[in-house]
């Protein structure tokens, strides 16, 4: 326990030895550090998710992770032991400032990943209608490559519609055949059962349906089975090119892809950006907290104890210069001295 709240107080960035002169100051202390520690954490966590997203590789995305904490940490731990506490609310305001936007930009930095795996269900299902979207426009794109399709289409559908005309006209002429026969009254029968004269020239007129039907079924076969063919090896063609498009479909699912799915979510859906907002506030407050910290509490303690050490410090320098100068000052003398003389 006492070594993780000394390493609690290490991430402040406090003295310890002044720190321990004035232990009322410790809870203070405490706390900025507990908010650096989680800050750099939660930046460890966000630039995990976005690397193992961008490299696919989780041994890569946790090395830079720790090396992305790392930064952070040392870079706030540098933000917060930076500030100097004096009695002027204003001089120490100005001098937050510079820190307020550093540790805002940071925020946002690092609230933008997790905010992507916040919402990763909802941007995999808006990647899903991209791909969908992306496939259906490579696919007319392709189409539009080879016109040639919908010529032999249309040539193998009139084909077609020419055996069904023509198969049309024979089961007509058999229903009137069979009518005739039966002796059904119609507008083209004469309604006497049997196989009259009418009949009879009915039978032939439906014979030669039947060889024109069979005829004709079995020239456009050929014609349809050639035209076929040519169709099958346009459409493998097609489907040759769909295919080496189709990764660049299927790989869409970057970094920027979903930042991209993210800002499009967020504004069909108002109640999404609102979370977002929210989001994006609360990793603000979380890493400038040390610094509001250190704003809002009293000058105490440690600060007039690192005042003083550090004026003390400054006045043993002033006094090592003012040494070396003198000693400097002795020798050139000396020197001028020696050199009158000679």
């Amino acid at each position: 326990m006492k070594s993780l709240r000394t390493f609690i107080l290490f991430c402040s960035g406090a003295a310890p030895q002044l720190l321990k002169r004035c232990p009322t100051e410790t809870s203070k202390y405490t706390g900025i550090g507990t908010s650096v520690l989680f800050t750099a954490i939660f930046a460890a966590v966000a630039a995990g998710y976005a690397l193992s997203v961008i490299f696919n590789s989780l041994l890569i995305a946790i090395g830079f992770s720790v090396l992305w904490g790392g930064m952070i940490f040392n870079l706030d731990r540098f933000i917060v032991s930076s500030m100097r506490k004096s009695n002027v609310a204003r001089k120490d305001f100005m001098i937050a400032i510079p820190r307020f936007i550093m540790a805002i930009v940071i925020a946002l930095v690092v609230s933008k990943p997790l905010e992507l795996k916040i919402f990763e269900k909802e941007i995999n299902r808006k990647l899903d209608e991209k791909r969908t979207k992306e496939a259906l426009v490579a696919k007319t794109s392709i189409a539009q490559s080879f016109p040639e399709v919908k010529q032999l289409e249309e040539k193998i559908s009139v084909l077609k519609n020419e055996v069904t005309g023509k198969e049309a006209f024979r089961n007509k002429l058999q229903k009137e055949y069979d009518a005739e026969r039966f002796g059904k009254k119609t507008s083209g029968t004469t309604g006497i059962a049997g196989i009259g004269t009418n009949a009879k020239k009915k039978e032939i007129q439906l014979d030669e349906a039947q060889k024109e039907l069979s005829k004709i079924s079995e020239l456009n076969r050929v014609k349809i089975d050639e035209l076929e063919k040519q169709l099958t090896v346009l459409s493998t063609k097609k489907a040759t090119e769909f295919l080496k498009q189709k990764p660049g479909i299927d790989n869409y699912d970057g970094l920027a892809a979903r930042i991209d799915a993210l800002a499009v979510l967020t504004e069909e859906s108002s109640a999404m950006n609102l979370v977002n907002l929210f989001l994006i506030f609360l990793f603000i407050i979380i890493e400038t907290t040390p610094i509001l910290v250190k704003l809002i509490s009293q000058r105490g303690p440690y600060d007039e104890l690192l005042e003083v050490h550090e004026h003390h410090y400054k006045n043993h320098r002033r006094e090592l210069i003012a040494k070396s100068d003198h000693k400097t000052s002795q020798r050139l003398k000396n020197y001028s001295d020696y050199t009158i003389t000679s």
